[in-house]
């Protein structure tokens, strides 16, 4: 096995819990968090998993949460969670070598539509000086760099979906490189507004049970109709395993293996055959170093669409045979929060193997008769699991796939 990089340190904000260990204990007990969002009132879907009980303005101060947007407070207090866990002192550390990597799908909405409906009510002096700032993309990776003092590469990552795993990916690589012995890596997503959900009903994306919510998100079931969309941050901590083991860090698993690659096929649809997906599998498991025997564990991207779990399905049989490894898909319980969901899930992934514990997926019924896999239901499955992948995809055919290993 090549090394890569040692996670070091988690940081979770979710549906699920406002900690990794909230988050944690949430997705083992399998019930999903979906409800009716008042937000959404008269909309044809009005469900959504939102983050309940964060006070920005406890955890960041009034003046600084003022000037942030909602997708950047998730991210920031989700870098802090991190640092503290990995036991890292900020002002301590060597500032120019320590990255920050972060991945986002559409940012700040609910920013953009509030200046919008201002400025088209015909009063442009009632637009915020703080509009632009607070709706750039890079603003999460940037204002954790601010907060932290992280003085080394800063990077923000677009791939949809994928953004969160793809950030991931690339600050292990730098940490593998050298370009720097620390990187803050993850994904951060808000993105909750009546427009944004209006747009993937239009396409068709969501699922349509309002009447029963925490029914919605079924991947894998023959009667899964779409995603519940939601909102939420994850970042780890990535450190060089050298660096770590010089200053007694715990290192809670290896990123040893990544690979990022496209369908080339459709704009929001994946090929039909996950030919993208396999070749991500093939080329991370190679860089690791593993054979697909090594793998004791698939976090599936699961978002319980008609084609999307068809796609995933049948690239895993193609690569782990008949009978693939265990697999699970939190979406089915945290809903999908598009770039910030391939770090949650790798933090997931983390700690699946860090705890030999695979939690559940809600909402499993019947399985999809077109394939067999052993998707784990209705309890926590205790198991021996030496190393892991974690898939992640999203729109423009982007595939990221990292592999997790035990130190």
């Amino acid at each position: 096995m090549r090394c890569k990089a040692a996670v070091t340190g988690i940081g979770m904000i979710t549906p699920g819990g406002l900690t990794t260990e909230a988050t944690w204990a949430t997705v083992c007990q399998g019930q999903s968090m979906a409800r009716t969002d008042p937000d959404l009132a008269g909309l044809p879907v009005d469900i959504t998993c939102r983050v309940d009980g964060f006070d920005a303005d406890a955890v960041h101060g009034r003046r600084l949460a003022r000037r942030l947007d909602r997708f950047t407070h998730l991210a920031l207090a989700a870098a802090q969670q991190a640092v503290r866990d990995a036991k890292l002192e900020p002002g301590a550390w060597n500032a120019p070598r320590v990255a920050v990597v972060l991945g986002v799908g559409g940012n700040s909405m609910n920013t953009y539509f509030r200046e919008f409906e201002l400025l088209g009510q015909g009063h442009p002096e009632l637009v915020s000086p703080l509009a632009l700032p607070r709706s750039v993309p890079n603003m999460a990776a940037a204002e954790v760099a601010i907060a932290l003092g992280a003085r080394g590469p800063n990077f923000t990552v677009a791939s949809a979906c994928a953004s969160g795993a793809t950030a991931l990916a690339v600050a292990a690589s730098m940490v593998t490189s050298g370009a720097c012995d620390i990187a803050l890596a993850g994904g951060a997503e808000s993105g909750l507004s009546r427009m944004t959900v209006t747009g993937f009903h239009q396409m068709h994306a969501l699922s349509q049970r309002t009447d029963a919510p925490r029914l919605a998100s079924r991947p894998f079931d023959v009667d899964r109709d779409g995603f519940v969309l939601a909102e939420g941050a994850a970042v780890l901590v990535l450190e060089r395993p050298q660096h770590a083991l010089r200053r007694g860090a715990d290192q809670r698993a290896l990123l040893c293996g990544h690979a990022c690659t496209c369908d080339g096929y459709h704009p929001v649809i994946p090929h039909p055959e996950g030919i993208g997906v396999e070749q991500a599998l093939r080329t991370a498991l190679k860089e690791s170093g593993l054979d697909s025997r090594d793998i004791g564990h698939v976090n599936a991207h699961g978002t319980s669409t008609p084609v999307g779990d068809t796609a995933e399905a049948r690239a895993l049989h193609r690569i782990f045979g008949p009978a693939p490894p265990p697999v699970t898909a939190p979406k089915s319980i945290l809903g999908h929060s598009l770039g910030a969901a391939g770090a949650i899930e790798a933090a997931l992934t983390v700690l699946t193997q860090q705890h030999q514990l695979m939690p559940p997926t809600a909402n499993l019924h019947r399985q999809d008769p077109d394939w067999e896999l052993d998707i784990v239901t209705q309890a926590p499955r205790a198991a021996a699991i030496n190393a892991s992948v974690s898939n992640s995809f999203g729109f423009g055919g982007h595939n990221t796939v990292l592999v997790f290993a035990g130190e």
